[in-house]
C-alpha cells in the first residue's frame, strides 16, 4: 500500500473516532444531585394520597443557612422573573422538577375540594407566616419556573408554624383520623401543616355495593363486613339491615347473629334484637360471649349484659377476665356488692396484667382498697 493511501485512511480513521467522541459527550454520566428525590405514600380511609419531591438542605456542604431559608433562598409572596415564563412565580415546595402531589379520590384542602388526580404543588410564603398553598394541573415543569397562574386548580391559605430544626425538606402526616389526614413540610424551624379531608363512609359504603355486585356478594363474609362497617360507625342501618339479612341467609353463625342484633339495637328496635343475641350467645366462644355482653352495655342494656357475662363465667370458671367482665356489668347495674364479689374473684385467678389493673381500678372505685 502506498504511502498516501496509509495517509488517508488514517485520516479518516481519525476523523470517524472524533465523530464518535462527539456523540458520546453528548450523553454526560447520571450522577447522584445535591436534592436527591423522595416519595411519601400515605392511605386515609381508603383515598391514597403520594408526594413525590426532592429534598434540599439547610447545611450544605459545611455552609449553615440557617436563618437565611425563609425570605431569602425561599423569597417572600411571588418572585419576579426575567427568563423561562418570566412571570411571577411562587417556591416550587422542593427542589428540582414540580412536586407532585397525587389524590387516587377527591379530597378537601382545608375544606375546599379537589378532585382526583395529580397536581404540581407550589407554596407563595408570606412575611407574617401566611403559606398560600397553590395546586396546579401542570406537573411536568421545571420547578415553579414555568408557572402559570391559569393551570391552578386550588389556592388555600395555611399558617405557618414554628418547628425543631429540620436539616433536609421533609414531609410528613403528622396526625390521623379516620376521615382525614394533616400533611406537613418540615424545613429548617419552620412547618407548613395542611389539613386533607374525605368522605370515607360515602366512599366506603359505595365501594361496598360495588363489590358486592361480583362474586363477593355470594359468600356470607362480603355483606357481613359491609353490615359490621355500619354496625361499628353507627350509620346507614336500613340497608346494613340488607347486608345482614344475606350474610344470615348464607351462614347462620355467631358474626351474622351479633352483628344483625347490634343493628336492631343502635335502630332503638330492642326486643326484636334480643332473640338473635340470645341465639348468637349459644354459638359463642369465651372472647364472643363477653364481646357480645359488651355490646349490650354499649346499648345501656346491662341486664342483658350480665347475662351473658355470667352465662361466660360459669361456662369458664378459671377465665379471670370472666369474672373482671362480669363485675362491670354487676357495676352498670348498681348491684354493687356482686360487683365487688366478681372483682376479687377474677384477682384470685392469677389475672393477665390488664385484667388485673382493670379490676384493682373499678375496686378502687368502689370504695375497696
Amino acid at each position: 500500500m502506498k504511502k498516501g493511501h496509509i495517509t488517508f485512511h488514517l485520516f479518516a480513521l481519525l476523523l470517524l473516532f472524533a465523530s464518535g467522541v462527539t456523540s458520546l459527550m453528548g450523553q454526560p454520566l447520571t450522577t447522584p444531585r445535591p436534592s436527591p428525590a423522595a416519595t411519601l405514600s400515605q392511605q386515609i380511609g381508603m383515598t391514597n394520597v403520594t408526594i413525590n419531591y426532592s429534598r434540599p438542605q439547610v447545611i450544605v456542604n459545611g455552609n449553615d443557612r440557617t436563618g437565611k431559608i425563609w425570605g431569602t433562598l425561599v423569597a417572600y409572596g411571588f418572585n419576579k422573573i426575567n427568563f423561562a415564563s418570566q412571570g411571577e412565580i411562587p417556591w416550587r415546595a422542593g427542589a428540582n422538577e414540580n412536586t407532585v402531589i397525587t389524590f387516587s379520590d377527591e379530597v378537601r384542602i382545608e375544606g375546599k375540594t379537589l378532585k382526583a388526580g395529580s397536581y404540581g404543588l407550589h407554596m407563595a410564603i408570606q412575611e407574617e407566616g401566611k403559606a398560600t398553598l397553590i395546586f396546579s394541573h401542570n406537573t411536568t415543569s421545571w420547578g415553579s419556573f414555568w408557572y402559570n397562574e391559569k393551570e391552578d386548580a386550588l389556592r388555600v391559605d395555611v399558617q405557618m408554624q414554628d418547628h425543631g430544626f429540620t436539616n433536609v425538606l421533609t414531609y410528613e402526616f403528622v396526625e390521623f383520623g379516620p376521615n382525614h389526614g394533616t400533611l406537613a413540610l418540615h424545613w429548617e424551624k419552620k412547618s407548613i401543616p395542611f389539613k386533607i379531608s374525605i368522605d370515607g363512609q360515602d366512599m366506603a359504603l359505595a365501594s361496598f355495593r360495588d363489590e358486592l355486585r361480583g362474586v363477593k356478594g355470594f359468600t356470607w363474609q362480603g355483606p357481613l363486613s359491609a353490615a359490621n362497617y355500619c354496625l361499628q360507625n353507627n350509620i346507614n342501618h336500613e340497608e346494613a339491615m340488607t347486608w345482614a339479612d344475606r350474610a344470615m341467609a348464607n351462614n347462620k353463625n355467631f358474626q351474622t347473629l351479633s352483628v344483625k342484633s347490634g343493628l336492631l339495637l343502635q335502630m332503638g328496635k330492642k326486643e326484636e334484637a334480643f332473640p338473635f343475641a340470645d341465639e348468637a350467645s349459644a354459638m359463642a366462644n369465651v372472647n364472643q360471649l363477653n364481646g357480645l355482653g359488651y355490646l349490650m352495655l354499649q346499648n345501656q342494656e346491662a341486664k342483658h349484659a350480665v347475662k351473658y357475662f355470667k352465662m361466660n363465667a360459669e361456662k369458664n370458671p378459671e377465665n379471670a377476665n370472666c369474672f373482671d367482665s362480669l363485675g362491670e356489668g354487676y357495676m352498670a347495674l348498681g348491684e354493687k356488692d356482686k360487683a365487688i364479689e366478681s372483682f376479687k374473684q377474677s384477682l384470685s385467678l392469677n389475672p393477665p396484667p390488664f385484667v388485673k389493673a382493670n379490676s384493682l381500678k373499678n375496686l378502687e372505685k368502689l370504695g375497696v382498697k
